[in-house]
Order: C-alpha cells, then sequence, then structure tokens
C-alpha cells in the first residue's frame, strides 16, 4: 500500500508541476502575441490537451457509474434501502444548498465586491450570450428518465444512467438463479477493471491540467486577476467560508475521521481545482471514497447525485455574482428581495444538470426578475475561468464529505475500508506490476 500512496503523491507533484508551468508558458504566448486574435489562436493548441484528457474522462464515467452501481444495488435487495439512502441524500444536498446560497448572499452584502468596480460596465441592453433558455425544471425531470439506456450511455448522461442502473441492480439482486449470479459477478470484476482503466488515463492528466491553465493565461493574461482583484479575494474569502462549514458539518457527523477524509480527496481537489471539470475528478473521488472506508453501494449511488444535485461552489457564486451586478450597476436590492433571489435559485438550480457554464445559466435566468441586466455577466466572463477553478474544488470537498456522511448514517461506513480498500489494493497491485522502471518513465 505503501507504494500506492508514493505513487499517488508522484502524480499530485506532476499536476503542481503542469499548473506552474502551466502560468509561465501561458504568460510568455500573452506576451509575444501581437494581437487579442492571434493569443486565441495560440490558446486552442492548448486547449487541444485538455480536450483530449477530458474526452478520455468522459470514456470511462458512464461504465464506471453503471459498474460500481449495479454491483452496489445488486446487493441491497429491496427499494427500501435505495429510498431510505436517497432520502438522506437529498436532504443533505438541500441544507449545503441553502447554507451555500446564504454564505453567498451575506458575503456579497458584507465585501461589496461590486461597489467602484473600476471598470467600465457593459451596456444594459448588451448580451452576455448565455443561453438562459436551457434552465427548465420541468423538462430537467422528464429527461432525468432515460428513453434509450445505451443513447444516456453514449452522452454520459449521468442521472439516466444512474435510474437504469438502480432498476437493473435491484432486478438482478431479486434473482437467484445461477445465470443471474454469473451476471452478477461479471459485473463486480468490471469495477476493477475500470480503477485500472482510470490509472492509465490519469498519467494524461498533467498534460490536462497544463493545457488548461496556458489556454486560459494565452487568452486573457496575468493582468486581468488585477482589475478583478477585489471581486476575486472576496469570492475566494466566501469560499473559505464555505469550506469551513461544510468541514465543520462533516466534523460534527464523521468526528476526526473529516480530516482524514480531507487528506484522502486532496488530489481529486486539485485536479478538480486545475482543469475546472467536476467529471475530471469523479473517478478518483470515487476511489479515495472507498479507500476512506465508504461502502461500494454507497458511494456508486450518493455521488453521482451528488454531482448533479449537490453544487456548493456553483451555489455560493450564483447569489454572489447576482449581487455582484446589483452593486455594479447600483440597483440595490431589499432584503426581501434577496431573500426572494436565494428561494428562487434553490429551486432553478436543480434544473442545471449537464448545462455547460451552469452558474451563469442560472444567474442569467434569474436576473431579469428583479431589474438586473444580463449584460453584467460580460463583466466577470474573463474571469470566471478563474472563479470555476475555485468552484469545481468546492463541489468536489462539498460531494465527498455528503457520500461520507450518508455512509455513516447507514452504518456503511467501514474505518478500514473493509472490501472495498482490499479490492482497490488488489487494483494497485496489479497496475505496479505494468508500470516501468523508474529510469524507463523518465
Amino acid at each position: 500500500m505503501a507504494q500506492s500512496k508514493f505513487k499517488i503523491n508522484r502524480q499530485t507533484g506532476w499536476i503542481l508541476f503542469a499548473m506552474v508551468l502551466g502560468i509561465v508558458v501561458g504568460y510568455v504566448c500573452n506576451k509575444l502575441a501581437g494581437s487579442h486574435e492571434e493569443a486565441v489562436a495560440i490558446s486552442g493548441y492548448f486547449a487541444m490537451l485538455t480536450d483530449i484528457f477530458l474526452r478520455m474522462i468522459k470514456m470511462i464515467i458512464a461504465p464506471l457509474i453503471f459498474a460500481t452501481l449495479v454491483s452496489g444495488m445488486s446487493g441491497m435487495g429491496d427499494g427500501g434501502a435505495v429510498g431510505r439512502i436517497g432520502g438522506k441524500a437529498v436532504g443533505w444536498f438541500l441544507m449545503a444548498s441553502f447554507v451555500s446560497l446564504l454564505v453567498g448572499l451575506l458575503l456579497a452584502n458584507v465585501l461589496q465586491p461590486g461597489a467602484n468596480v473600476g471598470v467600465p460596465l457593459p451596456e444594459v441592453g448588451s448580451s452576455a450570450g448565455v443561453n438562459a433558455t436551457s434552465l427548465n425544471l420541468r423538462e430537467f425531470i422528464t429527461h432525468v428518465f432515460p428513453k434509450n439506456f445505451f443513447e444516456a450511455m453514449s452522452k454520459n448522461e449521468v442521472l439516466q444512467i444512474l435510474v437504469f442502473a438502480v432498476f437493473f441492480g435491484l432486478a438482478l439482486g431479486k434473482m437467484r438463479n445461477s445465470h443471474a449470479r454469473t451476471l452478477a459477478d461479471s459485473i463486480d470484476g468490471t469495477v476493477p477493471v475500470m480503477l485500472i482503466v482510470t490509472n492509465y488515463v490519469m498519467f494524461f492528466a498533467p498534460f490536462g491540467v497544463f493545457g488548461a491553465v496556458a489556454n486560459v493565461i494565452t487568452t486573457e493574461g496575468l493582468g486581468i486577476l488585477m482589475v478583478y482583484g477585489k471581486f476575486i479575494g472576496s469570492f475566494v474569502l466566501a469560499l473559505v467560508v464555505l469550506w469551513m462549514l461544510l468541514v465543520g458539518a462533516g466534523f460534527m457527523v464523521l468526528g476526526k475521521d473529516v480530516f482524514r477524509l480531507i487528506r484522502e480527496i486532496r488530489q481529486p481537489m486539485l485536479l478538480g481545482f486545475s482543469t475546472a471539470s467536476s467529471e475530471a475528478a469523479y473517478p478518483r473521488v470515487m476511489e479515495a471514497l472507498e479507500k476512506f472506508g465508504v461502502r461500494k453501494r454507497v458511494v456508486g449511488f450518493v455521488l453521482p447525485l451528488g454531482y448533479s444535485f449537490n453544487l456548493d461552489g456553483s451555489m455560493i457564486y450564483t447569489t454572489f455574482v447576482a449581487l455582484f451586478i446589483s452593486q455594479a450597476y447600483g440597483i440595490p436590492l431589499s432584503m426581501e428581495q434577496q431573500f426572494l433571489m436565494l428561494l428562487v435559485l434553490m429551486v432553478s438550480s436543480k434544473g442545471i444538470a449537464g448545462v455547460p457554464r451552469a452558474s451563469l445559466v442560472v444567474v442569467a435566468a434569474v436576473l431579469p426578475m428583479f431589474g438586473l441586466p444580463e449584460a453584467g455577466l460580460l463583466l466577470i466572463m474573463g474571469v470566471d475561468h478563474f472563479l470555476d477553478m475555485g468552484r469545481t474544488a468546492t463541489n468536489v470537498l462539498g460531494n465527498a464529505i455528503a457520500t461520507a456522511v450518508v455512509a455513516k448514517w447507514e452504518g456503511a461506513l467501514d474505518a478500514d475500508g473493509g472490501e472495498d480498500m482490499q479490492e482497490i489494493e488488489e487494483v494497485d497491485a496489479a497496475l505496479a506490476s505494468t508500470q516501468p522502471s523508474p529510469g524507463a518513465a523518465a
């Protein structure tokens, strides 16, 4: 097991190195580019690396979710456990979402990040180019249920895969004949194989991280961070407060083990932060939770739900940005209006699963309801990627804590990881046997 820890630490080091190298290379390219158009053209080559890495991540997510969830569901035996676990998970998600929105609202009022913003304000009638019509709760609820399982797999529709896998897993658990047992064993055997595939894909993570960071720095430059320093600093402080609250809530249930959980998910959080993609971190979060001791059936069910409904970093951003725009344009909102906005965001945000730039879509849909110009989103477009990095890391932290808490409530949290830990150690051993020597790797 010590060898596995060394391997993970080494990869984390490479990811950090890739981030620093991406900043340096991006800064040089930004300075050497003759125009913004040329900088965008150069950044496209860096973006290619990230696109390739994220494509490989998408390649493994659907089979990983299906295999882990069916494997867990087939052992539950009935739908009662599914409803109980799902109810506890959704309850935690709603509480975390409300707290995240409230923290964003309170700190935006206290810190006033939009006051004297110091940059020209876009014309009120300008379009931010955000498709707010894609936010529709009714259509989202209908979309959750798949009409074609293979289509859902091909499009990485996480919730649709989850719905089918729950039905399939429960049905498989009801059957007691030898054919059903053979099928269940085959799906169980798929999980460690997919974990090894995940490790192979993660070898490309530093390249994806380098491309993501170099891409945005080449396009925007580091100077934009100074221009929006107050806004960025205020939002980072808001994230720190939210982290403290999430960890504190986790401590109330998990005790000191919450700090062990944070150590386990450091690498997934770093990966999510550097790529600004929660999907990139998903396989590692799943593996880290199982090493922490959360049983597979809980990980496989709660984590995909959290990726759709428990976006704590995105939630805090929506209220923060809405009030930033209110302050920048000098359009004050009463406390009653702000609290109503919080409730509207609480409901509307649950329909954003799978929507690109989901946080901006939610804000764009809500702004007109309170007389705020959508053009205000243009103010933060240039720094949105940097802020998305923090939002993504927060989403990873929130989902990991939520999954561990639900496991604790269900009595599905083993101090030593139980069978899941043994399985992961076997995967690590299998992977280690295929690794090149350190000299060859260099």
